[in-house]
């Protein structure tokens, strides 16, 4: 794929003009990539975002500027420079640190138990359906490689992505599937831990 074929509008894009009249922004990859990206890191400027999705850096800014336009995102307060770091944008208080990983355990433990709950019917799911892909991997990354691992775990998803709102999009035998990427680097133990 091509970045004029990343960029090009979307068939519901063109049709809906400049601006749908329901006030939404258009759906767009390059979108979903960079509000992924923003949740995962904060910040990022058009720069740093084209160096961990693999677009350009124009396309990247343009897409941001866009995200701004719809209210998705503002602008970050500048450390000085050119830069022009973005974020999403603040509709509430942050969360807390604490808030923050009670919502990631909450979270950890729902897809614990929807994984628990396949294994415990796989018998009774269509024969097409009875096999899962589960994998895991142990590899050595720097910290920059591992996000442009997660960064291609995205943009891999991202042709799909749209099908959740768009079930006319959907294949006859499409179903929901959970896909669950941790990456975190292995820490060694202490010698307080058993």
């Amino acid at each position: 794929m091509t970045e004029e074929d990343v960029n090009a509008a979307s068939p519901h894009e063109a049709a809906a003009g400049p601006r749908p009249a329901d006030g939404r922004m258009p759906d767009h990859q390059v979108r979903r990539a960079l509000l992924d990206l923003l949740a995962e890191l904060g910040t990022v400027t058009a720069t740093e975002a084209a160096g961990r999705l693999g677009y350009s850096s124009g396309l990247c800014s343009f897409h941001l500027r866009q995200l701004a336009r719809y209210g998705h995102i503002e602008e970050a307060p500048q450390t000085g420079g050119r830069a022009r770091p973005w974020r999403l944008r603040q509709a509430a208080p942050p969360a807390t640190d604490a808030s923050a990983e009670g919502f990631g355990q909450m979270a950890r433990g729902l897809e614990d138990e929807s994984y628990q709950r396949w294994l415990a019917r796989r018998d009774h799911a269509p024969d097409e359906w009875r096999q899962d892909e589960a994998f895991s991997a142990v590899v050595y990354l720097s910290p920059e490689e591992m996000s442009s691992v997660a960064a291609a775990v995205r943009q891999a998803l991202a042709p799909y992505q749209h099908r959740e709102q768009q079930s006319s999009a959907r294949p006859a035998s499409a179903q929901p599937v959970a896909l669950i990427a941790r990456l975190f680097p292995l820490l060694p133990n202490t010698a307080n831990e058993d």
